[in-house]
């Protein structure tokens, strides 16, 4: 597979800071977009139209508790046409999660349906006022761009719905690459579809482990875009802006 190092999975890869950028890959919520309200929010108004009444507060908690204790959205070795469903149960058991001190909950089936769907329209969603500038920038120095995302199939319609699609000329999502950030092989496979060695490619996303540190240790550039920055960068790239992402393809 193109760009495949020799180094360990979980050894960082150096890599020259002299090497051309011919490729920059997005990681996307939280990077590109964002819930246009907080995710407790909707699950709180959704779940009262199917009969239960919990703060926002509480399951916005709840949620990123789930979310970062859940297994990775990724299906290996699956057929495609097994793979919808297979998101759809995925965050299904997620949800569920998130309402166990809420049990019994008689609509749940109902209740996640309205929510699945909710998260799928475009209007749940929004860019970060900068990207259009960003991607701009970038394709004007001729790189290409993609997007390497922890997400599943519904994040295509999704950017399309906000204009974004034809900015990249691929989106992988985890879970049809079968791999799911920080494991470097969902970073090979975009560099095998592109043919770029690692050191050509830049990864930005707002995850230290996943983007961040997943990227490096692939031998990508990777880029942490931190726009509530505190404290030292530690020699790390971090950004608070996305259209400082083209400072970085240079130094």
């Amino acid at each position: 597979m193109g760009g495949r190092t020799k180094a360990s999975a979980n050894m960082p890869v150096e890599i020259s800071s002299r090497a051309h950028i011919k490729a920059v890959f997005f990681d996307a919520a939280g990077t590109l977009i964002k819930t246009v309200r907080k995710v407790g929010e909707s699950y709180a108004e959704i779940a009262a139209k199917h009969g239960i009444d919990v703060s926002p507060g509480e399951l916005n908690g709840r949620f990123h508790v789930a979310f970062h204790g859940a297994a990775p959205l990724a299906f290996p070795n699956v057929e495609n046409s097994a793979i919808e469903a297979l998101e759809h149960a995925w965050w299904k058991t997620l949800v569920r999660k998130v309402f166990e001190p809420w049990q019994p909950f008689e609509k749940f089936d109902e209740f996640f349906d309205e929510l699945f769907g909710y998260f799928s329209r475009p209007q749940a969603w929004s860019l970060f006022p900068e990207v259009p500038d960003t991607l701009a920038a970038l394709k004007d120095r001729g790189v290409t761009l993609a997007v390497i995302s922890n997400f599943d199939s519904r994040l295509i319609g999704i950017l399309d719905g906000l204009d974004a699609r034809s900015w990249f000329e691929e989106i992988y999502v985890s879970s049809r690459v079968g791999h799911a950030k920080p494991d470097r092989r969902i970073f090979e496979a975009a560099l095998h579809r592109h043919g770029l060695a690692a050191a050509n490619a830049a990864h930005v996303g707002d995850s230290e482990e996943n983007d961040l540190r997943g990227a490096n240790a692939a031998g990508l550039r990777g880029i942490l875009i931190d726009r509530a920055p505190s404290g030292a960068s530690n020699g790390e790239r971090r950004i608070a802006d996305l259209r400082d992402v083209v400072k970085h393809l240079t130094d």
